[in-house]
């Protein structure tokens, strides 16, 4: 019989484990699963103890399927001056950049921000029909994060990346699919049920192979991810601090108070 571990992390953060599989939940629906400090400390911990945990082989990332993340929480990222190297979120992106064992993600319905640049991170991706994947870090005043402007290149090509990061504008996911941003687009009713299988069937397989194999696949870039992870910040922590990116943070706040 399948073991089952049920946890919670604040609540926002639910994790599950079956037969090597450990399920991460955003679980703030409320929010559209916006991502707060509290949220990318748990997020954190629970890869720092999968990474170290021998009946882990295989994370599953996923929101609901009608909602992956509409990024950051831009009301907790009002309160911040900058991006110090121990901010919860450059952590969340160096721990998850060099996670060791698979990571799956489930997307259905929004991926903003870093809802999207985390898929780049990601070894396989499924989409719900409904996912819409979208990049605002210019519409915000912003630049790029999560190495996106290394990877998103890499993956998509050097003027397609321009246009979903400078224009700015949602992909839907047969879009992300054709693109090579995803492995398959299903249902949407169906997709947590198939990301578990998958998941599970990976698990299944000889983790320390599925380890230095993902290593193999992961390690020409590695050394420039995490250099390109804090590169980026430090441009991000002084575009947050810039007159662009305060108007323009606080007209989206006005907008979504007043919705």
């Amino acid at each position: 019989a399948p073991e089952h571990k049920d946890s919670d992390m604040a609540l926002t953060i639910l994790a599950e484990q079956q037969d090597g599989l450990l399920l991460l939940t955003l679980n703030r629906p409320d929010k559209r699963n916006a991502l707060n400090t509290d949220m990318y400390l748990a997020l954190t911990e629970a890869f720092q103890q999968a990474a170290q945990d021998e009946s882990v082989h295989v994370v599953l990332l996923q929101g609901q399927q009608e909602c992956f993340t509409a990024g950051n929480d831009l009301a907790d990222f009002m309160g911040k001056s900058s991006l110090e190297a121990d901010d919860p979120i450059l952590q969340f992106l160096h721990t998850l950049a060099d996670f060791p064992k698979l990571v799956i993600a489930a997307v259905g319905g929004p991926a903003v921000g870093i809802g999207t640049t985390l898929l780049l991170h990601c070894d396989l991706v499924y989409l719900g029909d409904n996912a819409r994947l979208q990049l605002p870090f210019v519409e915000l005043g912003l630049v790029p994060e999560f190495a996106s402007s290394l990877l998103l290149p890499r993956a998509v090509g050097h003027l397609k990346a321009a246009e979903l990061l400078l224009l700015a504008e949602a992909i839907d996911a047969g879009e992300a699919l054709r693109l090579g941003l995803a492995n398959r687009v299903v249902a949407a009713d169906t997709l947590l049920a198939f990301a578990r299988e998958q998941g599970l069937k990976l698990a299944a397989k000889a983790p320390k192979a599925l380890q230095k194999s993902k290593a193999l696949l992961k390690q020409e870039l590695r050394q420039a991810v995490h250099f390109v992870i804090d590169l980026e910040a430090r441009a991000f922590s002084l575009a947050l601090q810039g007159e662009e990116a305060q108007s323009r943070i606080a007209r989206r706040l006005g907008r979504t108070a007043a919705s």
